[in-house]
């Protein structure tokens, strides 16, 4: 198992967590309750993931102050272009960690992360009206 893989998820999910909260200035309506859900999951899997490195001896990093996101957010066009980078992110980490670990447990786990997170990409990606909405590997970079 690795930690560092592990670490390197969790500070993904405080950068989620981050960005989930500033761009809820700019998405209304029906993508705000879509914004506090994925918000409220991202939550959630720090929360484990926090768990799982104290329970394996690791003190979990901290959040940073505040995250830069590949471009400036001062729209609802540029909100959802940082959401969907978000969980690309997230799911790069944790196909890192899955990678990573022979560990049934958080295999399972980060393939849950993984997979929630690219639903959420793809959610994004719709919403923004990009195509094709989802991709065919998540987690493993493009080009």
């Amino acid at each position: 198992m690795n930690v560092d893989a592990v670490q390197t998820a969790l500070g993904t999910e405080h950068a989620a967590l981050w960005t989930y909260g500033m761009v809820a200035a700019f998405l209304g309506g029906e993508q705000a309750a879509a914004v506090a859900e994925g918000a409220n999951l991202h939550r959630a899997r720090r929360d484990t993931t926090e768990r799982w490195l104290r329970d394996h001896t690791a003190t979990p990093n901290p959040p940073a102050a505040a995250y830069l996101p590949p471009a400036p957010v001062s729209d609802g066009p540029s909100a959802l272009a940082a959401l969907v980078a978000v969980e690309q992110d997230t799911c790069a980490a944790w196909r890192g960690v899955l990678e990573r670990t022979d560990d049934s447990g958080l295999r399972t786990s980060a393939l849950e992360a993984l997979t929630t997170a690219a639903v959420r990409a793809t959610r994004w990606r719709k919403a923004a009206g990009t195509t094709p909405a989802s991709i065919t590997m998540p987690g493993v970079a493009s080009g």
